[in-house]
C-alpha cells in the first residue's frame, strides 16, 4: 500500500520503545506481549493505514512521561501469533512525524495528534548519497564489529544500496537512546551517515582505538 501525505492520519498510536529505532522504508521487527499494546495491535488491524509510531521516551522525574519531539511511523506488515497468545510483527517505515500532542481517551495505550510537514521526502524515493565513500565506511565499520564482537553478512554490505546500507546499520547498532534519536532526526541521508560515521569513530576511540583515521 503506497500512501501519499494526503493519506496519512492526524492521530496515531504510539510505542515508546528506548534503544529502538525505525527508518522511512526501513523494517523493524517487534515482540507483542503487554495486554495494552495488545489492544493496540487489535485496535491498528482495524484501521486503513495500520499505522504505529515508534518514538523513543525522553529521561523524566519519577512518575512524570515525557516523549521524543519526532519519531517515525511504521505500517504493520507482517505478524504471526505465538501459541500463548503473543505477536511477532514487523514494521515497514513510512514517515517521520512530529509529536503535536497526546491524546486522552479510553484506550490503554498512548495516542497522539502528530505532524507530517517537513518529512515529504520519506514517502518519496530511497535517497542517495553521491559522497559516499564505501569503502572508507566499510573499513571503519569492520574495525567497528571486530572491537564490538559483532557478526554480520559482509558481501550483502558490500552490494546493498546506500539507503538500505546507512539505514539498516544506523537501526542496528548498538548505540545509545540518545544517538538513535540523533541518527532519526538527520534531515537527510549524507547527514545520517556522517552523523552515524562519527558515533563509529567516537565508539572506536572511546574502546581505545586511539585516533581514527
Amino acid at each position: 500500500m503506497l500512501l501519499k501525505p494526503a493519506d496519512l492520519p492526524e492521530v496515531i498510536a504510539l510505542f515508546p520503545l528506548p534503544g529502538a529505532l525505525l527508518l522511512p522504508r526501513g523494517r523493524l521487527p517487534l515482540h507483542i506481549f503487554e495486554p495494552r499494546y495488545l489492544a493496540m495491535l487489535d485496535d491498528v488491524l482495524k484501521s486503513r493505514e495500520r499505522l504505529i509510531g515508534i518514538i523513543q521516551p525522553r529521561p523524566a522525574p519519577e512518575g512524570k512521561r515525557r516523549l521524543s519531539a519526532i519519531g517515525c511511523a511504521g505500517r504493520l506488515t507482517s505478524f504471526n501469533e505465538t501459541e500463548d497468545g503473543r505477536y511477532m510483527i514487523a514494521l515497514s517505515g513510512i514517515s517521520r512525524f512530529r509529536l503535536t500532542r497526546e491524546v486522552t481517551g479510553f484506550t490503554p495505550y498512548l495516542r497522539a495528534e502528530v505532524s507530517w510537514k517537513g518529512f515529504e521526502r520519506d514517502l518519496g524515493q530511497p535517497e542517495i548519497d553521491e559522497r559516499f565513500d564505501r569503502e572508507s565506511f566499510l573499513d571503519l565499520l569492520r574495525r567497528f564489529f571486530t572491537q564490538k564482537k559483532l557478526a554480520t553478512d559482509w558481501e550483502g554490505l558490500e552490494d546493498a544500496p546506500d539507503e538500505v546500507l546507512i539505514n539498516a546499520l544506523a537501526m542496528l547498532c548498538p548505540f545509545d537512546p540518545e544517538d538513535k534519536q540523533a541518527l532519526l532526526e538527520a534531515p537527510t541521508l549524507p547527514l545520517r551517515r556522517e552523523t552515524l560515521q562519527m558515533l563509529i569513530e567516537f565508539a572506536l576511540r572511546a574502546d581505545g582505538e586511539g585516533q581514527v583515521q
